[in-house]
């Protein structure tokens, strides 16, 4: 079945790569742009639909089947923008979604989100991916949470490993978990989960 799919993070680096994935399945895909997003690197076919996640407008999921928050505010930004992005912006995209009826909701997040009150340096981020996540498990859309170690840019693995298993100190790359959240999204096979994941 040819799904109507949402990404927001369209244009980030694993963002691009979920977005070829979905293409290649036969998937129709919209991509949640901001209008100075450089969209060059999306695959032909991929439609655009203009907002910002820092200030999400009623209607930004209609027509949605499936909504993939793959976004994120970026290592080099403060506090601020985290919080209108990581937390704000994806607990936002989830009333939407909810809103507009989208079948199933996958959230891309972090290892360590699962803590309530995170410490250390990533305290902050942790936090705001905790709220969002927790604001999605709340909600009354089918879900899916992946949680991944450190990112690389390397390409597929041999395996990936998700749940209790996984090495907090591994490590994740983007092909591969581009691969499971597409798989989440397509096919339902995580719902209902929130995951941790590495590249094996």
């Amino acid at each position: 079945m040819t799904l109507n799919i949402l990404i927001a993070g369209a244009t980030g680096k694993t963002g691009r790569i979920l977005t070829q994935q979905v293409v290649d399945q036969g998937h129709n895909v919209t991509a949640l742009v901001r209008e100075s997003s450089d969209t060059s690197h999306l695959p032909e076919g991929t439609h655009l639909r203009q907002a910002d996640l820092t200030d999400l407008q009623s209607g930004v999921c209609d027509g949605a089947d499936v909504v993939i928050f793959a976004a994120g505010s970026g290592g080099s930004t403060g506090p601020e923008m985290t919080d209108k992005v990581d937390r704000d912006g994806a607990i936002r995209l989830v009333d939407l979604a909810e809103e507009s009826g989208a079948d199933r909701f996958v959230m891309l997040s972090t290892i360590g989100a699962d803590q309530a009150n995170p410490t250390g340096d990533l305290a902050h981020y942790l936090k705001a991916k905790h709220d969002a996540d927790e604001h999605l498990k709340a909600s009354s859309l089918t879900h899916a949470i992946l949680r991944p170690v450190s990112l690389t840019d390397d390409g597929r693995s041999a395996d990936v490993i998700l749940g209790s298993e996984v090495d907090t100190s591994a490590k994740a790359s983007r092909t591969d978990v581009a691969q499971v959240l597409a798989t989440a999204a397509t096919t339902g096979n995580l719902d209902g989960k929130a995951l941790n994941m590495q590249s094996a």
